[in-house]
């Protein structure tokens, strides 16, 4: 059987034949396509003379028909910002019930009992879901760094006859149903200009190279046939690095085209909620959209929060999630602090350092800043680009700018100490061992630096201590193109040197980039003791961000490469230093 002739045989299967005119109605084809293929499939035998389904129609029905389902929710669903900070997107509310209840008894509606739920981000928040619904939780480790073709992947035994259902959907009908005879997946009739793929007249999913497509809704059905198909392909694509950020429905495609037929409903039947913004459109009265961001937002700037406006999520840092918006005709950006924080970083301290660097020409004073909590709300800049650090304009630039703050010599109550930051990190391990063998040896090599470094440390100053080359912002100012530091949570007293060896690390140079840009910083006359300082510092911040980062891995944030490299770092600027300074006794 072709589509059309499973189309007309479901329709039929759902409601005793009337005439084709009705039929045609229930199935959505046109009367040629209804004639054509009821001819076919009692030549077939899947109907009998009265147009009545036959023991061979039956069986088939029973071999396809839906088992099991899926629901994909172990994600952060970061462009929910800032809704996702206190929640799954899988319980938004929508008038007044969950999405993933909702989800949960239209799937019951058509016995559809056997239902797995992938988790990760808040994974705690499903479990009532086993007792309330009888549903299975399959946990992902890996959903901070890997799409859901992972979480796939973990599932992957229970694909056969099964619905595939992301958690942030919306279903005004129930989009399940008791009979499937073929594989789907479902598309919006509305033109979306992030998708790339669309439907073409033999109503299969094609990619596109076109500026839009078909909105891609992501629920999906699988016969036992493809889902073998597409088992065998997520085994395949999981076990490469290139597809960790891949999303499932990659093994669904052969080529240029899905392996399964479209489904195409209406835009207003079925509602993917990615934004605040579509949850407000689609119920304005969500408990959801009392964020305490938004509320924050509103009185600041002294608007409804209906005003804020064109929310989107800004890419990711280590360390807060931020969001851009508008209000009043303004663009800004807010920052919210990312999981752990609280336990890293000082807020108040953070907004005194913001009153020190206040109208010094370094950085824009925030719009807000909330020494409690740390929620800051800050001007959007046009045209903003970071610190190229293989560009050596641009190096000078940064460093004649960090020099400059430098030579301020500012002043503040509170330090940034290195070596008790590094004890602090592994505290926070609460007394797991480090992830690396040999990191007690290390340790030791990087504190024996100790000595060197404060007989040669300079005066201590206000360091930005994140001098990195994604802090350094170019834009676009009435002059032409401006140039500020940005982000100084971890700013504090320090010797001001301190900030080259944190850009060199970030920017993971080697060696010879390390000499050239404390060549650049000194303008050419970098005192031998100085520069071997320098890269006692950097086995030292080295060793103190690799300890960040496997507290952050605790709480599930992987930084890949990153992490890697820090350690590295304090491995061999330790050797280095070493060697400089037996050269100069």
């Amino acid at each position: 059987m072709n589509k059309q002739e499973c189309d007309i045989l479901e329709a039929l299967h759902a409601e005793p034949y009337i005439n084709q005119r009705v039929l045609s109605d229930l199935s959505g084809h046109s009367l040629g396509i209804v004639n054509r293929s009821l001819r076919q499939l009692l030549k077939e035998g899947y109907i009998d003379d009265n147009i009545r389904l036959t023991k061979k129609a039956e069986n088939e029905f029973a071999d396809k028909a839906p088992k099991q389902a899926i629901i994909l929710a172990a994600g952060f669903g970061m462009r929910m910002v800032p809704i996702n900070l206190e929640s799954s997107k899988a319980f938004l509310q929508v008038n007044g019930e969950y999405l993933i209840e909702r989800l949960i008894r239209q799937l019951h509606e058509v016995g559809i009992k056997k239902i797995y739920v992938v988790v990760g981000f808040m994974k705690e928040q499903f479990e009532y879901l086993i007792d309330e619904f009888g549903v299975e939780l399959v946990i992902n480790t890996e959903y901070a760094g890997k799409n859901n073709l992972h979480s796939m992947k973990l599932v992957s035994d229970h694909l056969a006859n099964a619905y595939v259902v992301p958690c942030d959907i919306w279903c005004d009908k129930n989009p399940f149903r008791t009979a499937e005879l073929y594989s789907w997946y479902m598309v919006s009739d509305l033109v979306d200009e992030q998708s790339d793929v669309r439907v073409n007249r033999k109503m299969e999913l094609v990619r596109t190279s076109q500026t839009a497509g078909n909105a891609m809704i992501g629920i999906a059905y699988l016969t036992a046939e493809d889902a073998a198909l597409v088992t065998e392909r997520i085994v395949q694509l999981v076990e490469k690095a290139a597809y960790d950020d891949s999303f499932w429905e990659e093994a669904l495609y052969k080529k240029d085209r899905m392996i399964v037929a479209a489904r195409v409903v209406h835009a207003c039947d079925v509602v993917e909620i990615n934004t605040y913004e579509q949850l407000r459109d689609l119920d304005s009265d969500s408990e959801q959209l009392k964020s305490d961001a938004i509320a924050v937002i509103a009185k600041q700037l002294q608007a409804d929060p209906k005003e804020i406006v064109e929310i989107s999520v800004l890419k990711k840092g280590m360390t807060n999630r931020s969001f851009l918006f508008s209000c009043k005709g303004k663009k800004y950006i807010m920052r919210i602090p990312g999981e752990g924080t609280s336990q890293l970083i000082s807020r108040k301290e953070e907004a005194d350092v913001y009153r020190a660097i206040s109208g010094k020409g370094i950085c824009d004073d925030p719009v807000y800043i909330n020494p409690a909590n740390g929620y800051k709300i800050t001007a959007f800049l046009e045209g903003v680009r970071p610190c190229d650090p293989l560009n050596v304009s641009d190096l000078k630039k940064c460093m004649k700018l960090l020099k400059k703050f430098h030579q301020m010599e500012l002043t503040v109550d509170h330090e940034f100490d290195i070596f008790k930051q590094i004890a602090f990190y592994e505290s926070l391990w609460e007394g797991a061992p480090s992830i690396y063998r040999d990191y007690e040896k290390t340790k030791e090599n990087v504190l024996s630096l100790k000595p060197y470094i404060e007989a040669n440390a300079g005066k201590k100053v206000l360091t930005h201590i994140d001098a990195v080359p994604d802090n350094f912002l170019f834009y676009s100012g009435a002059d032409g193109e401006q140039l500020q530091l940005t982000d100084w949570e971890y700013a504090g007293m320090q010797d001001p040197h301190v900030d080259i060896a944190m850009f060199c690390i970030y920017s993971m140079y080697n060696k010879r980039q390390v000499d050239r840009l404390i060549s650049i910083y000194f303008d050419g006359e970098c005192p031998k003791e100085t520069r071997i300082k320098i890269y006692c510092y950097i086995a030292v911040c080295g060793l103190l961000w690799s300890n960040w980062c496997e507290y952050k891995r605790s709480l599930g944030v992987e930084f890949g490469e990153y992490s890697l490299r820090q350690y590295r770092f304090a491995k061999e600027y330790y050797r280095i230093a070493s060697e400089e300074i037996i050269n100069i006794q």
